[in-house]
């Protein structure tokens, strides 16, 4: 019981410290799309004595110069600000005094510090004894005699900020800021720009966010490369690399760095390659490609080593087996100098033999084991454990005989193979009641609780891989993480899955072949540990669990006394109208309305609710929002032809080779629309089409309800509320979507135009700044749309915001147009 218990603390505590964090997106992205976290917004506290910002930070080095935060104060006119540089052989933090000089110069060893997915960082403020410390993974860094005043009101913003743009790529988590009196951040937050304390209290603010926890259930897609002859494909974890090569050369993708090289080889690979098999060793710096058999006559090498080093080929042996193994699995024993390969399909046969190649003797031998029998199979997956010298055998599909005449069956079962002992253990086989479904090649076993692997039903051309978390004990499982599309119409198609310990992350490799010759390569990962969508949808929640409604309510009630006193108290001046007016622009800005169970928003980010009101919108990958998108936009009419839509998401393929890919898209559409009341996709009379009752809302049908039974006078607030979410499939740029994009936005613009101008006549200006922000989304540069925005905020006394807005404005019409723009603000606000 004692050991569950830590087992399971050590579960919690990894689960919520690898997966939570923020990543601010750096130089690689526009300016407008970098990362901008203020930690207190517009609250404001008082330190005395001293303060410390300590946090946990990660380097993720796409960008390589950058400012990292600036601290202010709100009582003087000096900042500080911490730039890093990671251009030259070694990494350097620079403490600024803004302006003037800088403070602390901290030279860290690069390779110590990016092989660390996390270090420690903290800067130190003695407010008494007039000093500052940096501390960068233990190592300290100190000046003194800074000026520092006896009390710090500080200002903390990290990555961009003001007109500090220069922003690198790295995260940050376990934020802590104070004295004695401490303000914790874990920044577990999955979605949204508000960010919560350790009370759940929304305290900080962030712009352009990328909260890590996503990247624990979202596939990230890293990179693609292709081949025009046979390939193969590996990881090497030393080196933090994925390999891709054919006869010619070889790709490396380092999975740190997102850095991609092609190296030609010195001289070709000597053996011909027809499947690209391949291992890698690390313990020589080598690359192992070999082939088991050739159905044609061959003479050469069946096995070649490419030093890594120098890329040169050298050959290992001409030995081959009887047979050809398609789909075979395999381990690397580097203490014995042996490959050892389980199963696989050739001849119309399955194979139950484990084949070992000695890389000393150069010859394969059969490795004979005692206890349970491991019926024929191929497409297993197979793991090694160091703590019980084992091999374990997962699923795979063959049959008792190993005949494939007899026909085939999916395995569930798992076997142990003792090593020492040399005896196979079957330790559990389970009932299978979903869609059939085989595993990768590889398996990730770090401990004796559990493996992870993908599996993925191969019997369709397109379907997708999941991740899987099994049991060692009794098969329970779990499914982790979103799907990765896959592609499997040869045999020759693979893919497998790999573990970095360093980077504590998932990397999933798809190679997919169209001809048994040309293929793809497409790399993915995966934070680790992975998480369900179900943590994924109570993830947010647990940061507010302590806040009580009462208090909320109360908190409510308090506000509303204090405006209405302040209010009362400042009637003829115009300062708290412009506070009050400040505060709607914000609230009103946001989507505002709570999102309501049973639906879907087009407008802004894609987003979908279910029945419960849980957010599902991560079970629709890209091919099943085009495909919602494209049925949605037909299903005014008719609806859309099973050809017309096939050309549409699958424009260079024939008809006939879409047919599997289509019928799996509308099952997975289907099933995931299952998840909402009032909606269903139906086929009829050759159309697809989805059909819609009132228990299910659309924003998208919503809007043009609105405009086409011209209710938008009484339902103008609705109408804003929908449209302030932001631009019309604002996620989806592809050209698929331009002619309905432009169609709605067609339709939209000069009913927004008029709506705009009533507003103002009729002194509602706060719904008139909406409705220009609506229509920037359409045309940024929509004259009249300024002229309104600006002569509105000068209404309500908001002055600075409109030559805020107006400046904006003129310097995007510069940037857009070429010319200047040509009036002047005092001329907009008489026109």
């Amino acid at each position: 019981m004692k050991r569950f218990y830590c087992i399971l603390l050590i579960l919690l505590f990894t689960q919520f410290s690898f997966s939570q964090g923020l990543k601010f997106k750096g130089n690689e992205q526009p300016i407008d799309k970098r990362t901008s976290y203020n930690v207190f917004k517009d609250k404001s506290y008082a330190f005395s004595s001293y303060f410390n910002i300590e946090f946990r930070f990660s380097l993720n080095p796409p960008t390589h110069i950058g400012y990292i935060i600036r601290i202010k104060n709100e009582k003087s006119n000096t900042i500080y600000n911490l730039f890093y540089d990671g251009q030259g052989e070694n990494l350097i933090f620079k403490f600024n005094e803004e302006g003037k000089s800088s403070l602390i110069t901290a030279e860290m060893n690069k390779d110590e510090l990016l092989k660390r997915d996390w270090f420690k960082m903290a800067i130190s403020f003695d407010l008494q004894n007039d000093s500052i410390k940096l501390t960068i993974n233990n190592k300290v860094f100190s000046v003194g005699q800074t000026g520092l005043p006896n009390k710090y009101y500080p200002i903390i913003v990290f990555g961009k900020s003001d007109h500090i743009i220069d922003v690198p790529s790295f995260a940050i988590k376990d934020l802590i800021v104070g004295n004695d009196k401490k303000y914790s951040f874990a920044l577990k937050e999955n979605e949204g720009e508000v960010v919560h304390d350790q009370n759940g209290n929304s305290i900080g603010f962030v712009s352009e966010p990328e909260w890590l926890i996503n990247e624990a259930y979202h596939w990230s897609f890293k990179a693609l490369f292709k081949s025009k002859t046979i390939a193969g494909a590996n990881y090497n974890p030393e080196r933090e690399e994925v390999y891709y090569f054919n006869s010619d050369s070889i790709f490396r993708y380092n999975v740190r760095s997102g850095e991609s090289t092609k190296q030609a080889f010195i001289g070709k690979c000597p053996i011909k390659l027809v499947l690209g098999t391949n291992f890698v060793d690390t313990k020589n710096s080598k690359l192992y490609a070999y082939e088991v058999h050739y159905n044609n006559p061959y003479d050469g090498p069946s096995m070649a080593s490419l030093d890594l080093n120098t890329y040169m080929w050298t050959p290992e042996t001409s030995v081959r087996l009887p047979i050809q193994l398609h789909h075979h699995t395999s381990y690397l024993d580097t203490s014995e100098n042996k490959y050892t390969i389980f199963g696989g399909f050739g001849n119309m046969r399955y194979s139950e033999n484990f084949y070992s190649f000695d890389l000393d003797s150069k010859e394969w031998n059969i490795s004979n084991f005692d206890g349970d029998t491991i019926f024929p199979r191929y497409f297993s997956s197979m793991g090694y454990l160091k703590a019980t010298n084992s091999l374990y055998v997962f699923g795979g599909m063959g049959n008792e005989s190993g005949e494939q005449v007899v026909g085939r069956k999916y395995f569930y079962d798992l076997h142990k193979v003792d090593l020492t002992t040399k005896r196979i253990t079957k330790l559990w086989e389970i009932p299978w009641n979903n869609d059939n479904v085989v595993p990768v090649r590889g398996m990730v076993i770090l401990n004796d609780s559990c493996f992870y692997t993908l599996c993925y039903p191969e019997h369709f051309s397109d379907s997708f891989l999941r991740l899987y978390r099994f049991s060692l004990k009794d098969g329970s499982y779990e499914i982790l993480g979103d799907s990765i599309p896959i592609h499997s119409d040869r045999i020759t198609t693979n893919a497998n899955l790999y573990y970095d310990d360093k980077l504590k992350s998932l990397f999933a490799v798809v190679q997919e072949f169209d001809d048994d010759i040309i293929s793809d390569l497409k790399i993915y990962s995966l934070i680790f540990p992975p998480i369900t969508a179900e943590q994924l949808a109570d993830y947010a929640k647990t940061g507010n669990s302590n806040v009580r409604p009462w208090l909320v309510l109360l908190s409510c009630i308090c506000i509303a006394v204090i405006i209405y006193i302040l209010y009362k108290k400042l009637k003829t001046s115009h300062t708290i109208e412009q506070i009050i007016s400040e505060t709607s622009q914000k609230q009103d800005k946001k989507p505002g309305r709570q999102a309501r169970p049973n639906s879907i928003y087009l407008f802004g980010e894609f987003l979908v609710r279910d029945k419960h009101n849980r957010d599902i919108t991560y079970m629709f990958s890209t091919k099943l929002r085009q495909a919602f998108c494209i049925i949605l936009q037909y299903s005014t009419e008719e609806g859309i032809s099973s050809q017309r839509l096939s050309h549409l998401l699958w424009p260079d393929r024939p008809e006939d080779k879409v047919k599997n890919s289509r019928g799996v898209t509308i099952n997975h559409l289907r099933k995931v629309l299952g998840e909402l009341d009032g909606i269903a996709l139906i086929y009829d009379k050759g159309f697809f089409k989805l059909v819609y009752t009132a228990d299910c809302y659309c924003d998208y049908l919503r809007c043009f309800e609105i405009i086409q039974f011209r209710s938008i006078e009484s339902d103008k607030e609705e109408l804003i509320d929908i449209l302030a979410r932001g631009k019309f499939l604002k996620s989806a740029d592809m050209p698929l979507f331009d002619l309905f994009k432009e169609t709605v936005e067609h339709k939209l613009e000069p009913v927004l135009l008029v709506e705009m101008k009533n507003s103002f006549e009729q002194e509602n200006y706060q719904a008139t700044i909406d409705l220009t922000e609506a229509i920037f989304d359409i045309d940024p540069m929509n004259d009249e749309a300024i002229i309104y925005q600006v002569k509105a905020l000068l209404k309500l006394k908001l002055n600075d915001e409109a030559k805020r807005r107006y400046q904006i404005f003129i310097t995007e019409y510069k940037r857009m147009i070429g010319n200047n723009y040509p009036y002047t603000f005092s001329e907009l606000s008489i026109r």
